[in-house]
């Protein structure tokens, strides 16, 4: 199992969302690197999902239910999409502040790579992140 890190503005499409829909399309994804980690995902993979912006925190956790795809917002071929269905909100938000401050949580990509949309996390970050939350 992998685990990742999924950012969205919770104006565009929150948390709240996703637990309403019960599934999504993550697309619009125009970043190569983030492109190339969707790719990388596979069913069951769980996903801590971000509210970035006006929020900067995890609230919840989603799980990888359809692998790659076509992007449906787009023709050109080289985007992809996946399906995410929300697992489980956090107990509590984890902010960007929280994890700045976790020594064990130093090379995260969140903090090397900020702008990053989609990026993968380690067990052990992902674990840190998840007990942080409740």
């Amino acid at each position: 199992m992998n685990y990742w890190l999924v950012k969205t503005e919770p104006e565009k499409y929150a948390w709240s969302d996703l637990q309403r829909d019960t599934q999504t399309t993550w697309d619009g994804v125009r970043n190569f690197q983030a492109r190339n980690n969707l790719q990388k995902m596979q069913v069951n993979d769980l996903v801590l999902y971000y509210h970035s912006v006006s929020e900067k925190s995890i609230v919840g956790v989603a799980k990888v239910s359809r692998e790659a795809f076509q992007d449906p917002t787009t023709q050109e071929a080289q985007w992809v999409a996946v399906t995410l269905v929300p697992e489980q909100a956090l107990a509590k938000p984890v902010t960007l502040d929280q994890i700045k401050k976790e020594e064990r949580l130093q090379n995260i990509a969140l903090l090397r790579q900020s702008r990053l949309s989609v990026m993968p996390l380690t067990p052990e970050e992902f674990d840190i992140l998840l007990h942080m939350g409740q």
